[in-house]
């Protein structure tokens, strides 16, 4: 039930956070060198980065929850002990793949 209703808002925010991120990127884009420079500013400060890295983590969380899900639509997957692995392990996969993604990103 917690994956579920996880995989829900995780896709809620995806869809609210992630479009005003990209209107904003868009808009500075739009707007000139000086607007963007503020954007990307406020992108690497601390809050930023919390607001990318949410972001992020939403998207492996969902995509982890989302697999998940089309697996126990093509009926596989209903066995108990299965069942509750995969919800114990979705979200632990999804922060490793975040925590990977971040050391990627910063690391390069």
């Amino acid at each position: 039930m917690f994956v579920s209703i996880l995989h829900r808002v995780t896709g809620d925010g995806m869809a609210l956070v992630g479009l005003g991120v990209l209107l904003c990127w868009l808009g500075a884009m739009a707007s000139g060198q000086t607007a963007y420079d503020n954007f990307v500013e406020l992108a690497t400060s601390p809050v930023g980065y919390v607001v990318l890295v949410g972001l992020s983590w939403a998207f492996f969380t969902h995509m982890m929850s989302g697999l998940r899900h089309f697996v126990l639509d093509i009926g596989a997957g209903y066995e108990l002990d299965t069942n509750k692995f995969w919800s114990i392990a979705s979200p632990v996969i999804a922060v490793l793949l975040t925590a990977g993604f971040w050391a990627l990103l910063l690391l390069k």
